[in-house]
């Protein structure tokens, strides 16, 4: 059972808003930030997602990396039990280097596609298909974003959460029903917006607060 909810933030850049959403306007900037998130249950610090310390071809502001914005939040990269990726994209991943305490998840497509060549070799990784859960934090997989992209499910205070991952970069993606323009399967994006954003979760997006 998740007992709080922590948001580490590490950068802002801005994004075309092309890739916001289908339709997006040329020319037009949009901006979001890079967020992680650490969840404390009885027994477990849980991460999802680890962050990256590089950003290349983006314009950062605030860029300060995932050690340094847990340290702001009282914790240690040495005291995290588990980080749950949610997908495989050099800013979700690059900074699981960092916790090699931690067992690693990671659902088993985007390890084989890009997970492997983050996760440093003597790391414990435990792979699974459809679902995994610890403690009351389930990770789920969608498929829309990329190959294995997944969301995290839990409950804190009464109420049902889902970290968004990348199905949605901006709350324009929930109010209107639109998957982003960067969807690898919009079939099973527009899945993940029917289930989630209809008022049954709050959403909690990495790249907007």
């Amino acid at each position: 059972m998740v007992k709080k909810l922590i948001r580490l933030n590490f950068g802002k850049t801005t994004l075309p808003e092309t890739m916001i959403h289908s339709g997006g306007r040329e020319g037009q900037s949009v901006p979001i930030v890079f967020s992680f998130f650490l969840l404390l249950t009885e027994n477990k610090k849980i991460l999802v997602d680890a962050g990256c310390d590089t950003m290349p071809g983006f314009v950062m502001t605030d860029f300060i990396g995932p050690v340094s914005a847990l340290k702001n939040k009282g914790f240690s990269p040495a005291n995290i039990t588990d980080v749950i990726i949610t997908h495989a994209h050099h800013d979700h991943i690059e900074g699981v280097k960092h916790f090699k305490n931690a067992k690693i998840h990671i659902q088993r497509e985007e390890f084989a596609r890009e997970g492997k060549n983050f996760i440093p070799k003597e790391f414990e990784v435990c792979l699974f298909d459809e679902k995994t859960e610890l403690e009351g934090v389930r990770a789920v997989k969608i498929g829309g974003h990329s190959d294995g992209s997944c969301v995290i499910e839990f409950q804190l205070n009464g109420k049902k959460r889902v970290i968004c991952g990348d199905e949605c970069y901006t709350k324009y993606n929930i109010e209107n029903f639109v998957p982003t323009a960067t969807s690898h399967n919009p079939k099973m994006s527009q899945m993940f917006l029917e289930k989630y954003c209809r008022g049954d979760y709050l959403c909690i997006l990495c790249h907007e607060e």
